[in-house]
């Protein structure tokens, strides 16, 4: 049981950390960089986090605004023919909430500015306009309006990075090629041709998606790459909890039979859900080494604290107090240069954090992180967790500093001076 002795002892060798006259100055700044120390291990690990869980609610959120939580679509690369019918059928299952078709197809859009003529290849994505609220909700320049204009032009809807590699902007016209069955046998020997006007540009924050996708209406994909009326490349399905994303795949996939199948969207995008789960594995253990190096130096703060009091020690010894008394005397210093350093760094994280989620300073390389900015979420539960662990940590490290100095031979230090 931790007495009033106790702390008093600690609290006064905490804020006096004062040894002898030629060694004043140096004991204090071993206590003050103990403390820095659980302070900084503190702080990286829970921005670490921050980061870390950021990346992933951003990532997973954008993914699935994109796919939504299932899709369905046949390994044989086919478009699926009875589109209206299939999403009937599994709209009907359990935990299915909505079901968009969407046809998804290789275009070349072309544009003029300046006198000169950008080609680019692109994902056109055929869809109806309110399946997809997520990227309606990111268009930042006009509207995801995929109506024709008073020209009879349909509305094309392009990402921010697109339209910037082509130099549009909403209004201009644009033209589309499908090359879709040429050399394949087909009767067709030239490329279906379609104009085009800009409604709207979206962002996203995810590089390769703004880049590569224009959003166009279902119908009018399906005249431009010559697809049957209820056709569609894929069935995108959202759920009431992403959770049943992989129950409601393999009951589609066991439903439908072959060639459909249905895979939850972790694996339609394996790579950046793996990118997202490698960083919450190994970022906050390689960090936790900061907190490991603090207690070191806890440790070595409090032997010097041990040495530079060792006639102190001894007089209380002398006087009756117990080994145990002054062995929780050192658990109790450790314990406070634990809190101290843990709140300081909590603190710190917790303004940074608010800051970069406020003003986002730190900007990345889209091709990189996919993301423009470091994201950032606090989570109540990770400063909980990493504040108790670093001050367990410390009480911890404190335990053989406080053997020895209850070790302290009161005789031989009051008469030798330690």
């Amino acid at each position: 049981m931790i007495g009033p002795f106790e702390r008093t002892l600690a609290l006064r060798y905490l804020r006096g950390a004062q040894g002898r006259d030629e060694r004043r100055g140096f004991l204090r700044f071993v206590v003050v960089a103990a403390i820095g120390g659980v302070a900084v291990g503190t702080g990286a690990l829970l921005l670490a986090l921050m980061i870390v869980r950021g990346f992933s609610r951003e990532i997973e959120a954008k993914i699935v605004g994109f796919g939504q939580h299932v899709q369905v679509e046949s390994f044989l690369g086919d478009p699926l023919v009875h589109g209206d019918s299939l999403a009937e059928a599994v709209a009907a299952l359990d935990h299915v909430e909505h079901v968009a078709p969407a046809l998804v197809d290789f275009a070349l859009l072309s544009s003029r500015g300046s006198g000169n003529e950008t080609v680019q290849g692109i994902l056109l994505w055929g869809t109806r306009p309110d399946d997809l609220p997520f990227v309606a909700e990111r268009t930042e320049v006009g509207a995801f309006d995929l109506s024709p204009d008073a020209d009879g032009r349909p509305g094309v809807v392009l990402g921010a990075r697109l339209a910037e590699s082509l130099g549009l902007g909403p209004g201009d016209r644009i033209t589309a090629y499908s090359t879709r069955g040429l050399g394949s046998g087909q009767i067709q020997s030239r490329p279906r041709v379609r104009q085009y006007h800009v409604a709207g540009v979206f962002e996203t924050g995810l590089g390769d998606f703004d880049e590569r996708f224009a959003f166009v209406d279902l119908d009018v994909a399906r005249g431009l790459f010559a697809y049957g009326p209820d056709e569609v490349t894929r069935l995108d399905l959202t759920l009431d909890d992403r959770a049943y994303a992989q129950e409601v795949a393999e009951t589609v996939t066991n439903t439908m039979g072959p060639p459909l199948y249905a895979r939850p969207i972790e694996e339609v995008y394996r790579g950046l859900f793996a990118w997202v789960e490698l960083q919450q594995s190994i970022v906050p253990l390689v960090i936790s080494i900061l907190v490991i190096v603090a207690a070191f130096n806890i440790v070595g703060a409090l032997l010097m604290v041990v040495l530079e009091k060792a006639r102190e020690i001894g007089t209380v010894l002398a006087m009756g107090a117990s080994q145990s008394s002054v062995r929780r005397l050192f658990l109790v210093f450790g314990l406070m240069v634990g809190v101290i350093g843990a709140t300081i760094g909590t603190g710190v994280a917790v303004a940074l954090g608010a800051i970069q989620a406020r003003f986002a300073p730190i900007r990345l390389p889209q091709d990189s992180y996919f993301l423009d900015r470091a994201p950032i979420e606090m989570s109540g539960l990770d400063i909980g967790v990493t504040v108790i662990a670093t001050i367990l940590i410390c009480v911890l490290a404190a335990y053989l500093p406080a053997r020895v100095a209850a070790n302290v031979e009161p005789v031989r230090t009051i008469r030798f001076g330690g």
